[in-house]
């Protein structure tokens, strides 16, 4: 089965001024719940605002997405399936 990509938004407030020492547990939280979850869930990146991050995963689904959420604690605000990518060279592509 192959796996689409998703956009998450998690709206959690102030967590473009957490530590370090936080970003780290809050990995290491989330990847435990991935374990948990098996190979139908992959976290690719995210990045972090003020009060959101925006995770990039490969999921086999959105209700994976959603119980990754559940398990872990961290709020699946928004989810969006990515349809298409685009960067500077597609201008060129033939």
């Amino acid at each position: 089965m192959t796996l689409r990509k998703f956009i998450i938004e998690r709206d959690i407030p102030a967590v473009g001024s957490l530590e370090r020492e936080q970003l780290r547990g809050a990995a290491a939280k989330s990847n435990e719940t991935l374990r948990q979850l098996g190979p139908d869930i992959q976290w690719v990146e995210s990045y972090v605002a003020d009060n959101k991050t925006f995770c990039v995963y490969l999921a086999k689904d959105e209700s994976i997405i959603n119980k990754h959420a559940e398990v872990s604690g961290f709020p699946a605000t928004k989810i969006t399936e990515v349809r298409k990518m685009i960067d500077p060279t597609t201008e060129q592509a033939g």
